[in-house]
């Protein structure tokens, strides 16, 4: 155990952990220190986006170019490590190029927050106290903190009581809506509950209408934003005629039926439906993290999105209608374009501006894409060619890097497995075998 971890100094800090974790403290502090940027402010900025950082955990920064959306061509930033997802959006995005491109519409931009309280007393009285005069009081005291967004065209949407007690007893919320435009908005939304919590204690302690055994059985429990926005929704689809989606070794009509059954089987079926959504997650996180929005509100959104009926199912759906192929996505998400990351990190800076500098909205629209294209490229390799063909080329790229190959060597590898099955062993054991003969 350690006291005061957080004051050490960062040198302290690494000498601390490596001497105490490490069987070799050098060679822990030399990786540590390498990952460092060489640029002393740069790496400062960086040291204070979070608590008791040590270094920088770097990821691939890759770009799918050749993106129509809407009508306009977009080149879209994606930070992911995982093998083969730029590749597969790039070549979603290459073939619906060439059929329209991808169309979105924005579905709502409402947020939700709520104030978490008890009361034991009449829930009507609590209720028309509330229309009658606690609403006001509310917006009036938050006019301070909402008045450069309502500048924006933003605000307080909607206030409501909500009866919650057939769930926990005397439970109740307060639920408000939010229109927060081009910022996530979690600080706005958070800062107007806690003042609405502090409104409500005060005018129902002061008012006459509630006994004294009412007033003290009013308390607040929390004020928090919810990540779940069913009303913050965009779609983003594409669609062609069938003959239209020919491929190389099956005809369009046995494609499209085909891939129509493999997004039915998700829409059905938990077991498929959670890789399913995890393929459109890789696509959607991967363009989140690079514009310096939050992945895991963005993931717990879209995940409660596909419980809604009461089990997990695709986000994604097809349908083929007059020879049509239409095959599309609706995806609950909150992200913002300033305000955070978006005006501190370099590279968070350099992926908006890559996109043309979107509003909220826009973002959205690229986002949705992202993991639409992901879902095609991913359905497309396992109703034809099976998943793996992509994904082993990669695998075999990590072998041999593991293994410090040259490029030669490189060279033969894909060559020998390229229509063989790769496996970790069978390239090791190559592998040695050359190396023994040079």
């Amino acid at each position: 155990m350690i006291s005061g971890f957080s004051k050490l100094t960062k040198n302290d800090k690494i000498k601390w952990l490596t001497e105490t974790y490490f069987s070799n403290p050098k060679e822990a502090k030399e990786i540590v220190e390498k990952y460092w940027n060489t640029d002393a402010d740069l790496q400062k900025l960086h040291d204070e986006f979070s608590e008791n950082t040590i270094s920088n955990y770097y990821m691939p920064f890759g770009i799918a170019p050749n993106f129509i959306i809407n009508g306009k061509e977009y080149a879209i930033p994606m930070a992911v490590e995982e093998s083969s997802v730029v590749a597969a959006a790039s070549k979603s995005a290459k073939f619906w190029s060439e059929r329209g491109g991808f169309k979105t519409e924005i579905l709502g931009v409402e947020k939700l927050g709520h104030v978490h309280f008890s009361y034991e007393g009449d829930t009507q009285k609590l209720i028309q106290f509330f229309n009658n005069e606690l609403k006001q009081k509310m917006k009036e005291d938050t006019a301070s903190i909402t008045h450069n967004m309502e500048k924006r065209g933003g605000g307080i949407l909607q206030m409501e009581i909500k009866d919650k007690t057939d769930k926990i007893p005397n439970y109740f919320q307060l639920e408000v809506s939010f229109n927060t435009k081009d910022s996530m908005g979690a600080n706005f939304i958070n800062s107007c509950l806690e003042q609405f919590a502090k409104t409500m204690e005060r005018e129902i302690s002061n008012s006459n209408e509630f006994t004294q055994e009412e007033k003290e059985s009013l308390q607040i429990i929390m004020c928090i934003l919810s990540n779940y926005t069913p009303e913050c929704m965009v779609r983003a689809e594409v669609s062609c005629p069938v003959e239209d989606l020919a491929e190389k070794n099956i005809n369009p009509e046995e494609f499209v039926k085909k891939f129509t059954q493999a997004v039915r089987i998700a829409e059905v079926e938990p077991y498929r439906a959670t890789t399913h959504n995890k393929g459109i997650m890789n696509g959607i996180d991967a363009v989140v993290i690079a514009t310096g929005n939050d992945f895991r509100a963005v993931e717990a959104c879209a995940h409660t999105y596909a419980s809604k009926n009461g089990t997990y199912s695709s986000l994604t759906h097809c349908e083929v209608k007059d020879g049509v192929f239409r095959f599309w996505l609706d995806l609950p998400i909150a992200l913002g374009t300033v305000g955070g990351l978006t005006s501190l990190h370099p590279l968070v800076k350099f992926a908006l501006e890559l996109l043309k500098k979107p509003n909220a909205e826009e973002l959205m629209s690229v986002v949705a894409v992202a993991g639409l294209a992901q879902n095609f490229a991913a359905l497309r390799s396992l109703v034809t060619t099976g998943i793996q063909k992509g994904h082993m080329k990669m695998h075999l790229y990590n072998i041999l890097n593991q293994l410090g190959a040259t490029e030669k060597e490189r060279e033969y590898f894909t060559q020998l497995f390229k229509d063989k099955t790769i496996s970790h062993s069978a390239v090791v054991e190559e592998f040695k075998k050359i190396r023994e003969n040079n």
